[in-house]
């Protein structure tokens, strides 16, 4: 049975609802946050499923009448983690060395190609090895995570406000500094691809950016096969719209794999953090030669995830960086 978790918040008051086969989303009693039912699911030995079937049936809630949440937060946003992989996904190289190659036309084979063949040849180990090492990326803090239907805030020196369809995996560390997947969020890992188109160097800068989770967290185990479609409207009007695939059937890489890459960091084993990590995607509007403005919105979904997510573009006003000596 498919069980999803979404926070939300009636007037002052927030909740945590599960939705499970039926479509409806029902209030898990005494549960106020994601991360506090985790928490209590770690320390009672069990999984978050275990815990809302403990809790019983609640009080039906309709999504539509309270403010959805993301699907994780922290109460100290330090301490809430966003990073990411790319060039996972079967044909995922293909725009990346498309802006490689016309800065290098005499390049025999770019590096992005070269990473990418990597993850073909050995992002997939048998169980009890390592594989191949995939390209990775800090994204920022749980400051730089966006509510469902809030505006991404797009830098002012920005070059590009560009969408990332994605799955993304939720971890909490538990106190023995094992990473615990909670589940899965759906994701709009936005990017700024001019600033890399750039210089491929300037890929860490071009991930700087805020990004977006839909409002469920996904239990259990995630389908091999991802389908959803990713689309852009302009004033009411979709003006880009494009199918995608995500799950292992789909990647060069295993979801083991990705994961050990990232967890193998003593940094990101620190008892009590939450980490947000994307796992790549292999559609992108820029790819189609689509340039975004403020006010466009981003929409994307995907079965089994029953909402979308679905932020307008903003853009954050300048600042003005002064560096003090004492």
């Amino acid at each position: 049975m498919t069980i999803s978790l979404v926070q939300f918040r009636d007037g002052a008051t927030r909740g945590v609802a599960a939705i499970g086969a039926d479509g409806i989303a029902r209030r898990v009693d005494d549960a106020t946050t994601t991360l506090d039912l985790a928490q209590r699911a770690l320390a009672a030995g069990t999984t978050l499923a275990d815990m809302v079937a403990r809790a019983g049936a609640g009080t039906q809630i309709d999504l539509s009448a309270v403010t959805l949440l993301g699907p994780i937060d922290h109460p100290d946003t330090a301490h809430l983690l966003m990073t990411g992989t790319g060039l996972t996904h079967l044909g995922s190289a293909e725009g990346r060395d498309k802006m490689h190659r016309a800065m290098d036309e005499a390049a025999h084979q770019t590096d992005s190609m070269k990473m990418f063949l990597m993850g073909v040849e050995g992002g997939k180990p048998e169980a009890g090895t390592v594989g191949a090492q995939p390209e990775w990326f800090y994204k920022g803090d749980g400051a730089a995570l966006i509510a469902p239907g809030a505006a991404i805030p797009s830098p002012d020196f920005a070059l590009d406000a560009g969408e990332e369809p994605e799955l993304a995996g939720i971890y909490l560390i538990d106190a023995d500094g094992t990473p615990v997947r909670l589940g899965h969020a759906l994701a709009n890992e936005f990017s700024d691809h001019v600033t890399e188109r750039g210089n491929y160097l300037w890929l860490a800068h071009s991930k700087l950016r805020p990004a977006a989770l839909g409002p469920e967290l996904l239990l259990g185990d995630l389908p091999a096969h991802v389908a959803g479609t990713s689309r852009i409207l302009r004033d009411g009007a979709t003006i880009w719209e494009k199918p995608f695939v995500s799950g292992e059937a789909n990647m060069s890489h295993s979801l083991a794999n990705l994961e050990h890459h990232h967890f193998k960091y003593p940094g990101f084993r620190r008892p009590g953090d939450v980490h947000v990590h994307f796992f790549g995607t292999a559609t992108l509007s820029f790819s189609d030669g689509v340039t975004t403005q403020e006010g466009d919105v981003f929409e994307i979904t995907a079965a089994p995830f029953r909402l979308p997510v679905r932020n307008p573009i903003g853009r954050a006003a300048p600042v003005a960086v002064v560096v003090k000596a004492i």
